[in-house]
């Protein structure tokens, strides 16, 4: 008894002599937006502020439209200029999914998203149908390829812009710096996309995301929380940016790739779970274009997406649809 009753007391002691995990955050501004990142750690000294900002600083310097000196930017010009890894990566997974959408998800979109003053820059007075039909014949990825590290562009007035991919993509390098310093519970977000791993530690349970109520006026609230664990989400909405014609019908500000004139749909909001933020960010754009029925027929083939659909039905009421098993809760 003695013997036992010894181990058990070092056991006790060696136990309580042990760290806590520590559930620490850091949070910032990035991209045009902010960003929050959730860790666990013994180590309460431990921050990757300094970490995040050279990482968040190469991503712009390779993707940033915004940015004049960024690869993408000189791309843009028509200037020589090798791309780095991270556009190399972005630009590969861009392509596949524009193949797989059928081009509903096409980062050469951008210049009418512009025209149609959706975007930040250059709308044009006045747009007509021979202004449009003008700014397609710049429009369309397969006339942009990658050979090695060079980027080739068919038409040179072609721009390229991958807003609605890369914010997902900078989430992932986050996500994957953290597990390279072994940490095995996280969130990270990064204006609403998000890439989540083990528990929070601070509640000792799943991480849990809201899912927004697609209001017109701009306010905020929640319509279902789900528990996410090993997996990204991004959520894409066109109750935010729209356009209303004389007869009522309402525009979103993604625009047809086919015919680059503004989407009329009944699709209010998209949240897509995926293995990583890159790949999710980019179909919750894709499946905005495509609309309910080819976004219901081009998961059945593609299960690795969990698909929230949000809607109006014919009498203006929303409808909710849940694909490929998207949690509940």
């Amino acid at each position: 008894m003695k013997r036992i009753f010894i181990y058990l007391t070092v056991t006790v002691l060696l136990f309580s002599c042990k760290e806590k995990l520590i559930n620490k955050r850091i949070t910032g501004t990035v991209f045009g937006t902010s960003y929050s990142v959730q860790f666990a750690t013994y180590d309460n000294d431990l921050n990757f502020e300094t970490q995040f900002d050279k990482l968040f600083y190469v991503i712009n310097k390779s993707m940033s439209t915004y940015q004049t000196n960024s690869i993408i930017s000189k791309i843009n010009r028509n200037e020589t200029t090798t791309i780095d890894s991270h556009f190399r990566k972005v630009f590969d997974a861009a392509k596949e999914i524009y193949k797989l959408s059928n081009g509903a998800f096409d980062p050469t979109i951008g210049v009418l998203v512009n025209a149609w003053n959706f975007g930040p820059e250059g709308n044009i007075d006045d747009l007509n149908s021979e202004k449009i039909a003008s700014l397609m014949l710049t429009v369309g990825f397969d006339k942009v390829e990658r050979y090695q590290d060079t980027i080739v562009k068919q038409n040179v007035n072609t721009i390229l812009d991958f807003n609605a991919i890369a914010k997902g993509y900078g989430v992932d390098v986050i996500a994957e710096f953290l597990e390279t310093q072994n940490i095995e519970n996280y969130l990270v977000e990064i204006g609403g996309e998000i890439r989540a791993k083990g528990i929070n530690m601070s509640s000792n349970k799943p991480w849990k995301i809201g899912i927004e109520n697609p209001n017109f006026d701009g306010s905020q609230s929640i319509m279902k929380a789900i528990s996410l664990n090993d997996e990204a989400m991004a959520t894409s909405g066109t109750y935010r940016k729209f356009k209303v014609d004389k007869n009522g019908n309402r525009y979103a500000h993604i625009i047809d790739t086919k015919t680059g004139y503004p989407s009329k749909t009944n699709l209010l909001s998209i949240s897509v779970i995926a293995e990583d933020c890159m790949t999710a960010d980019a179909y919750a754009t894709a499946f905005k274009a495509m609309g309910i029925d080819k976004v219901k027929t081009f998961l059945k083939s593609h299960p690795e997406l969990k698909v929230f659909l949000i809607f109006e039905n014919k009498k203006k009421e929303l409808e909710t649809l849940s694909l490929n098993e998207f949690p509940d809760n």
